[in-house]
């Protein structure tokens, strides 16, 4: 997501700079670009002027230009204004009032509003350790009240029986009593959606609404409509009135502009962002986190966050020390490249890494991507468990023979190796320099998240 945004302010805030000094024309020629690509990202116009006249007016101030470094300045400006555009703190669920609270989930049909549902159902389960009903209003999409409950199975959260003939206002009413007589803390209501809004859509939800008085009406919106999902939320805002909003497939958006005309359009705070199809890719928004990313600043709080949910810090702790032994096998190998590829699309990965968008084009020529990954897996799973723990076992008949069973070349296997042996290397010398005092890593760096990676070529 902001992909491209996040390419084009880079190169003009970087041209800021560079000079030592900054003037009115510069400061306007500037933010003339940054316009251009707010606008080419997909940004309401409203949003975007609003946004530069702030900028503009904090930019232009003496204490700017006259500045020891007035680009680092306008740069801070910049970052700020995009986190109070965004909405300043995260806002977590209101979901911990008298039980159960209900959470009601609003949309259009095919934003996602079915599996934001378990998603959030599961993050509420596994973090804030919430006991939660699920149920589906839906009784106009084919097979969409057993789309949740195989969705329930898959997270082993409950949902409530279905009854068919039932009535969606019915189904509400049934779910909020279950919940109450059953000690549920959370009722997730999954409603009915339309292919577009009409007055039908927004009466049954507004029915609902009025039937169980929900703590949280989010609103799930496909970031990929770009001003589409804006408008959406402008109407649900205005004929039923939304508490939050929840943006899916944002990792599929590479301009990013619903994002950022979406609180300032509607006033309703971003609570979520959808960035994959699995179950577990939900994400809390945060302005800072976000803005540091358009930015080129990195993301890495979200980096960790994903780190904790496929390491356990036990292991990792467990691994570090073996690397810095130089006792780091192939086999551990595998199990670090098979934790990264849970951790996600790896080119999301990479774009949450500090200063990692200015060095695209070299990331592309040496070929870091989930395939890649995959194929040193499999070269690795090719061994037997021997070879893994003794790579030196690897003579030529076996190397042609791994290569083999992987589906790559003996010149890959070989590659492989000679890069394992280097980082081995590498580590067991910076193993040394720590024991000596000099210490290459300081105090506890090594102690969690996944251990560095071998280049890939």
């Amino acid at each position: 997501m902001f992909a491209n945004l996040s390419e084009k302010l880079g190169s003009i805030l970087d041209g800021l700079t560079k000079r030592g000094r900054l003037g009115e024309a510069d400061v306007d020629a500037a933010l003339g670009e940054v316009r251009l690509a707010l606008l080419d990202g997909d940004v309401s116009l409203s949003v975007v002027k609003d946004f530069i006249a702030r900028v503009r007016s904090a930019a232009l101030g003496e204490d700017v230009l006259r500045s020891v470094t007035p680009g680092q300045m306008v740069i801070k400006i910049v970052h700020d204004n995009l986190v109070e555009m965004l909405g300043a703190e995260p806002e977590p669920l209101r979901v911990h009032g008298n039980p159960p609270n209900v959470i009601l989930m609003v949309g259009l049909q095919g934003s996602g509003k079915t599996t934001t549902s378990a998603k959030i159902a599961k993050r509420l389960t596994q973090f804030d350790k919430k006991k939660v009903l699920m149920a589906s209003l839906d009784i106009y999409r084919p097979a969409a009240q057993q789309q949740l409950a195989q969705l329930g199975e898959q997270t082993e959260i409950t949902t409530l029986p279905i009854v068919f003939g039932e009535r969606p206002v019915a189904i509400a009413k049934r779910a909020l009593k279950v919940g109450a007589t059953e000690a549920y803390d959370v009722v997730i209501l999954d409603s009915a959606g339309r292919l577009h809004i009409d007055k039908e859509l927004m009466d049954e939800v507004a029915d609902v609404s009025k039937a169980v008085n929900p703590s949280e009406t989010l609103l799930v919106t496909d970031a990929m409509t770009g001003q589409d999902a804006v408008n959406v939320a402008r109407e649900f805002k205005e004929k039923i009135g939304i508490s939050g909003i929840v943006l899916t497939r944002v990792d599929g958006d590479a301009r990013g502009g619903a994002a950022l005309s979406m609180k300032a359009e509607t006033g309703a705070p971003i609570k979520f962002l959808g960035v994959g199809e699995k179950l577990d890719q939900l994400e809390v928004f945060d302005a800072r986190r976000v803005a540091g990313s358009i930015l080129g600043q990195g993301d890495v709080v979200g980096l960790v966050e994903r780190a904790s949910q496929v390491i356990e810090q036990e292991d990792a702790e467990k691994t570090a020390k073996k690397m810095l032994k130089g006792s780091f096998t192939l086999g551990d190998m595998a199990d670090q490249l098979g934790q990264l590829r849970k951790m996600g699309d790896l080119k999301g990965l990479m774009g949450m890494m500090p200063g990692m968008g200015k060095l695209k084009n070299q990331i592309k020529d040496a070929n870091v991507s989930d395939g890649a990954i995959g194929k040193q897996q499999a070269i690795i799973l090719s061994m037997t468990k021997k070879e893994r723990n003794n790579h030196k076992l690897l003579n030529g008949s076996r190397r042609k023979r791994i290569a083999a069973g992987a589906g790559a070349t003996v010149q890959e296997v070989n590659r492989l190796i000679k890069q394992f042996d280097m980082m081995n290397k590498m580590m067991k010398k910076a193993g040394k320099m720590g024991k000596k005092g000099g210490g290459m890593f300081p105090p506890g760096m090594m102690g969690g998240g996944t251990p560095p990676m071998p280049p890939f070529r």
